[in-house]
C-alpha cells in the first residue's frame, strides 16, 4: 500500500538555521548559509585549539589569522593590508590583536619611514611552524581521506571568495537603505 520503508533515505529538505528564511525562492542558498555558519565556528575552534596544541594558549580566532598573515611571505605587512587581506573593517580588532601579539612576543611593530609595519619574530614563525606540523597530522591527513581532488578543492575555495563577494556586495546596498 504505498508505505515508506522505514529503512529508505528519503529528502527531509533543505538543512537550515532559519526555516523563515529558506521558504523564499533560494531555499538552497539557505543551506549554503548554514553550512558556513557551521564551517566558520568550526574552523575558528579548529585554529584556536591548534595553536594552543602548538604551545600558544590563550589567542583568539583573529589573532591566530593576523599572526598567519604577518607570517606569510616572510615580509613585514602594513596594518591595512593585514586588514585588507583578512577582510577586517573594524582596524581596532586587528590592532587589538597586534598588541596583544606583540606583549607574547610573536610579532614586533617596526617604522619604515612614515608607516608602521608588523613582522614576525623568531618565536612567532617557530609557533606558526609547530601549529603547521600539527595542521598536517591532525587535519590534512584527515581531509584527503575525503577523495576530493586538488583540482576541486581549489575549486570549492574559488566559490567561497565568489561567495564573500556577494555578500560584500550585498551588505554594502544594505548599509545604503
Amino acid at each position: 500500500m504505498g508505505t515508506k520503508d522505514e529503512g529508505s533515505t528519503s529528502r527531509i529538505g533543505p538543512i537550515v538555521s532559519s526555516a523563515h528564511l529558506a521558504d523564499g525562492s533560494a531555499p538552497e542558498l539557505s543551506e549554503v548559509e548554514f553550512g558556513m555558519i557551521l564551517s566558520g565556528h568550526a574552523f575558528e575552534r579548529w585554529m584556536v585549539r591548534c595553536m594552543t596544541a602548538a604551545g600558544e594558549p590563550g589567542l583568539t580566532a583573529t589573532e591566530i589569522l593576523v599572526l598567519h598573515t604577518v607570517t606569510h611571505r616572510g615580509k613585514p605587512k602594513r596594518l591595512a593590508d593585514i586588514c585588507l587581506v583578512l577582510g577586517i573593517e573594524d582596524t581596532h580588532l586587528a590592532t587589538y590583536a597586534i598588541k596583544k601579539l606583540e606583549q607574547r612576543g610573536l610579532v614586533v611593530r617596526e617604522k619604515a619611514g612614515k608607516e608602521r609595519l608588523v613582522a614576525v619574530t623568531e618565536a612567532g614563525e617557530a609557533a606558526c611552524g609547530r601549529y603547521r606540523t600539527l595542521r598536517e597530522k591532525i587535519l590534512v591527513e584527515g581531509i584527503s581521506e575525503l577523495g576530493l581532488s586538488a583540482e576541486r578543492m581549489s575549486e570549492i575555495a574559488h566559490l567561497l571568495r565568489l561567495l564573500s563577494g556577494h555578500y560584500d556586495q550585498a551588505a554594502r546596498t544594505a548599509a545604503s537603505l
